[in-house]
């Protein structure tokens, strides 16, 4: 598509187009494809956004330009532009239907051809692209000139908003800010462009929070794996740039994986210093020789932290899940990650009070574009570099126990797994499964065949404390539906839902589904 606005081509003297209708904002518009017919109903080769070019031959009554006005229009078309030769002149008529469809309509002067019209477009679009990649190949040496100038992400990418008048940062979809701009983004439009980035059938892709529109932009190709990738955000909406602001954008693009390739290799670098610390914990080594190493793989081995353990269930190599528990370390100090012993990651955090919160919101984000996989944190409570062993085993039991959910997402502490959850993360996955279907079999059974939501009126009903009014408010339901429901759970299960000891025996068959 070339970047000739409509507006040009009317105002080309050698042309002399007249405008017959005009719609608000078309002539400041670029000039898509031509489209040049003369089928009363043309609709069916025009894709949206065409100037179509008609010399009005299918035009044998005043109503064929209803129709052909209307086929155009159905099809996003803009702007018809009609010539003269065939009638002497554009009829009332057409101009009418052009009002009626808000089709912008132009007159073509008799002595005027359809190609004198598409080589102009066609000359100009040319001309302009020759000083839009002269102007690129000078952007791309200004750039790498900065780079080897050591001039850093953050300064390029401020060089860039100004260029193109909109603000640009880099990001992940854990949220981390590698390229903060002008301010990070709260919590709430964060949470729409990650989950946008992960999900979007094609990048560029536009994210909206509340009034606010966000292009993104993947780092590098754009063909890897989305969780780990960098995204570039830029401030309103790509389709309305100009070609050589969206170029601009790529160009920046291309400059961050390189920023991010010499990051990663600097990372790649401590990773065997951190595989060696870990070990030195696994094997009880002493204090001092576990401090060190970590002093060594970047950690503040003298300040409290936390042990966190992750794993990525069916979603790719582990080198993703490696990948994504650094991104996230780096939000709140140094990437001090590597796989433990039982295949594990495990990660040496500075502990904050923040932090348990921080990570669930972090990891939480991932969920959309986790696909089949599912991710699974656990996390020590704060330790010394003295208890470094015992917190590793806490953060793994806490880790089995966030894996015995079926959340996409599940990050648990170790304060959480003194409850129930523990005592479900210790028995075997087939035990679980066993008591669940003795206990709730039949209640799953009737769902599957009347769809009766049995299941999630008890869910609802024990978390609100088996109070009939506060469960019929929640699920929008008459108290006398939750009663029915809630009897007809207790005659499939055999349990008694007044009595505590049935009420647990169900809360715990619930909780291990």
């Amino acid at each position: 598509m070339v970047e000739v606005l409509l507006g040009e081509l009317l105002d080309a003297p050698e042309l002399g187009l007249r405008l017959l209708h005009s719609v608000g904002g078309v002539l400041d518009r670029p000039i898509g494809r031509l489209v040049t017919t003369d089928l009363l109903e043309p609709g069916r080769y025009l894709s949206g956004g065409e100037v179509v070019l008609t010399g009005l031959v299918w035009r044998r009554q005043a109503d064929d330009s209803e129709v052909f006005v209307a086929s155009v229009a159905g099809r996003g078309a803009t702007t018809i532009l009609a010539g003269k030769a065939q009638l002497g002149d554009v009829p009332p008529d057409l101009v009418d239907a052009c009002r009626r469809y808000e089709v912008t309509l132009i007159e073509v002067p008799v002595e005027i051809a359809f190609a004198d019209v598409t080589e102009y477009v066609a000359a100009a679009g040319s001309a302009e692209t020759g000083a839009r990649l002269s102007a690129s190949l000078v952007r791309q040496r200004q750039l790498l000139s900065s780079i080897a100038a050591g001039r850093s992400l953050d300064e390029l990418a401020a060089r860039i908003s100004a260029e193109i008048g909109h603000d640009c940062r880099v990001l992940t979809p854990t949220g981390r800010h590698v390229v903060p701009g002008p301010g990070e983004l709260d919590a709430a439009a964060m949470d729409a462009v990650t989950k946008c980035f992960l999900t979007a059938d094609r990048t560029p892709a536009v994210a909206t929070a509340g009034d606010a529109a966000y292009s993104l932009f993947p780092v590098g190709s754009g063909f890897g794996n989305r969780l780990t990738a960098w995204v570039l955000v830029i401030d309103g909406d790509h389709n309305q740039w100009s070609r050589d602001h969206v170029e601009a954008v790529h160009e920046l693009s291309a400059i961050a994986a390189l920023d991010r390739a010499r990051r990663d290799e600097g990372r790649r670098a401590l990773r065997p210093l951190v595989a060696d610390a870990l070990a030195l914990v696994e094997s009880g080594a002493p204090q001092a020789e576990v401090a060190a190493r970590l002093r060594q793989a970047g950690a503040h081995s003298e300040r409290p932290m936390v042990v966190a353990v992750a794993e990525l269930r069916d979603d790719g190599p582990s080198e993703v899940a490696l990948s994504l528990l650094e991104d996230v370390a780096l939000t709140v100090g140094p990437a001090v990650v590597a796989p433990g012993r039982d295949g594990l990651l495990v990660g040496f955090l500075p502990s904050t009070p923040e932090l348990p919160e921080h990570l669930r919101r972090a990891f939480g984000r991932l969920g959309p574009g986790l696909n089949r996989g599912r991710l699974a944190v656990g996390i020590s409570g704060e330790t010394s570099i003295d208890a470094l062993a015992g917190a590793l085993e806490e953060a793994r039991f806490a880790q089995r126990a966030a894996g015995a959910g079926r959340a996409p997402v599940s990050v648990v502490t170790s304060d959480e797994v003194a409850s129930h959850v523990l005592l479900l993360a210790t028995l075997p996955d087939d035990v679980r499964r066993t008591y669940t279907h003795r206990v709730l079999g039949a209640v799953l059974d009737h769902d599957r065949r009347t769809h009766a939501d049995l299941l999630a009126t008890l869910q609802a009903f024990l978390a609100c404390s088996c109070s009939w009014t506060r469960t019929a408010e929640s699920l929008h339901l008459h108290v006398n539906t939750v009663r029915y429901r809630i009897e007809r759970v207790e005659q499939l299960t055999g349990r008694d839902l007044s009595r505590l000891e049935d009420r647990v025996d169900v809360f715990l068959a619930l909780k291990s589904l």
